[in-house]
């Protein structure tokens, strides 16, 4: 295998997709961590026995890799990206900096890896983490409901915000604890993120947040134009993992006995769904699973044709580590 740099190798996202590059029998000798500001002798752990330097991004030569895998902020990944592409090396973009580029294929492995081919300029991006489960939940039944309309309820974790949304989200609450003020301690939400509920997921842009609009051009990027999109983002005082309620609205009839069965049979899906106490699946019970998990399937009566359901997920693994690696075995 060709040498791969997974660049913001020692942020969380990073570290994860590490995890899962170890676990599929990766040689450590085929990749490179790189990530911005890192001192000589830093080191990351791949697995249990190798810890690997970490190369520092702004003297990293990409010319020594023939792909990289960019977990870093947007910022950050439209900067060197570009230094990337120009040493001809085949870039995955896990940071959303180019998922709503016209130019640049939003791809999710398994559902329409077929648009790799359209990657000109040797670019593809992964869909947010929240718009990857809602899809992956629902690629099979797009195959026999044209879904016209969407509703979407988020609860967005910490980790949206990387190691520093964790990190304040802890200190926040140790403090809370011991009786001690937070002020000093609102820097990343702004707000008293812990035992709260903030209905805001990035800066606005118009009546919607940056994650709301995303969620929404996402979708139709991947599902299609004429889908229309309702997205509501809030964060709530988890650390990993994102749960989703979704309202669906087809063109034609539909059972949602049959949609359930059609989601027991989508790889990488999985149905839990007992209408009992508790049987359902909560974030908590996802982190570190690589599947998508379902529970709280319904007919939808405010509408003629719509089911509703609730997905979780682990936003770092299932989100976007585990699709990193499928995109490289497909395209490298």
């Amino acid at each position: 295998m060709e040498k791969i740099a997974i660049v913001g190798a020692t942020n969380s996202l990073g570290r994860e997709i590490l995890n899962i590059f170890e676990e599929n029998n990766i040689k450590a000798e085929n990749v490179m961590a790189v990530d911005v500001n890192s001192p000589l002798g830093t080191q990351v752990s791949y697995g249990e026995d190798v810890d690997m330097d970490v190369f520092n991004l702004e003297d990293f030569d990409f010319s020594s890799v023939k792909s990289a895998v960019f977990a870093t902020t947007e910022e950050i990944a439209k900067h060197y990206i570009k230094r990337a592409v120009q040493k001809k090396v085949k870039v995955i973009d896990c940071s959303g900096a180019y998922a709503l580029d016209n130019e640049v294929p939003l791809i999710l492995s398994g559902f329409n890896s077929e648009k790799i081919k359209e990657a000109k300029n040797d670019i593809i991006a992964l869909p947010s983490p929240e718009a990857a489960q809602i899809i992956k939940a629902l690629s099979k039944v797009t195959e026999s409901c044209k879904i016209t309309r969407m509703v979407i309820n988020a609860y967005m974790p910490a980790s949206v915000y990387g190691k520093e949304g964790m990190d304040e989200l802890f200190t926040q609450t140790r403090k809370i604890f011991m009786n001690e003020p937070l002020v000093d301690d609102e820097k990343v939400f702004k707000r008293q993120m812990a035992f709260n509920v903030l209905p805001q997921v990035g800066e606005f842009i118009g009546d919607e947040t940056k994650f709301e609009w995303a969620l929404n051009v996402e979708i139709k990027k991947i599902l299609g134009a004429d889908v229309k999109v309702h997205a509501n983002c809030a964060f709530v005082p988890s650390f990993v993992g994102i749960g989703e309620f979704v309202n669906v609205e087809c063109s034609d009839e539909v059972d949602v006995d049959e949609i359930r069965n059609i989601m027991r049979d989508t790889n990488g899906v999985i149905v839990f769904d007992k209408h009992v106490d508790c049987g359902y699946v909560s974030v908590t019970d996802v982190q570190g699973e690589s599947d998508v998990y379902v529970s709280r399937l319904r007919q939808d009566v405010s509408v003629e044709n719509g089911f509703s359901f609730w997905c979780v997920a682990d936003d770092l693994r299932a989100g976007i580590a585990q699709s990193a690696y499928a995109l490289v075995k497909e395209w490298m």
